[in-house]
């Protein structure tokens, strides 16, 4: 009996520890992309006051906001972008402060959560590849909004699989709760972002640099 019981202390220590990881990431990106959304913000009404202002995210003719912000991609609905980060990141990080706090929340918040993380990265990276090949200019604000979004979608999968929120059964339910837990999902993260600083670099090379 006592090694029941100190079996299953061990197992809520594991979660509460998962859960300082997956909300505390969570919350931590959040506050990222949720500070990067606000200076675009603040740049994007300088802009229009001023449009040949140069903006302190304006590095170089690779690296440059003022550029971006000018393009329609950035008023994708008829308004900046960033405004709608400025509405999504509070919801998120109000998430992460909930998972913190340990408040258990019903599934069905979890699945639409986990599609609107879906929502916000399918998003940031049309953005992305846009600046990439389309525009052929980065904004660095919005490339963390980029990582953000990445690291977010990261966390709220990694604690729906966890916690079996979709329902998967059987097989289906194992392969995939043992991919995560023997942490191949930061493996690929990982590997996604050097992906992505190749691509940027075979794009830009040098020019990143220059100043």
């Amino acid at each position: 009996m006592f090694n029941k019981l100190k079996k299953m202390f061990k197992k809520d220590d594991a979660i509460i520890r998962s859960n300082r990881w997956i909300f505390g990431t969570m919350l931590f990106f959040g506050l990222v992309g949720l500070t990067a959304s606000f200076i675009l913000a603040l740049d994007e009404l300088e802009v229009i006051q001023n449009p040949h202002a140069v903006l302190s995210c304006s590095i170089n003719i690779v690296l440059n906001c003022s550029t971006v912000m000018q393009t329609w991609q950035a008023h994708v609905f008829g308004f900046p972008n960033m405004y709608i980060g400025l509405m999504a990141f509070p919801v998120i990080i109000t998430v992460a402060l909930l998972g913190l706090s340990g408040a258990k929340l019903p599934k069905w918040f979890y699945v639409a959560a986990n599609i609107g993380y879906l929502l916000e990265i399918t998003f940031a990276y049309w953005l992305f590849f846009n600046s990439l090949y389309a525009i052929q200019v980065l904004c660095p604000y919005c490339l963390l909004v980029t990582l953000s979004s990445t690291f977010l979608f990261e966390t709220i999968s990694r604690y729906n699989v966890r916690e079996n929120t979709f329902g998967f059964k059987g097989l289906t339910k194992k392969r995939i709760q043992s991919f995560y837990s023997k942490g191949y999902d930061k493996l690929v993260l990982a590997s996604w972002i050097v992906v992505l600083l190749l691509l940027v670099y075979i794009k830009f090379g040098k020019a990143l640099f220059a100043a």
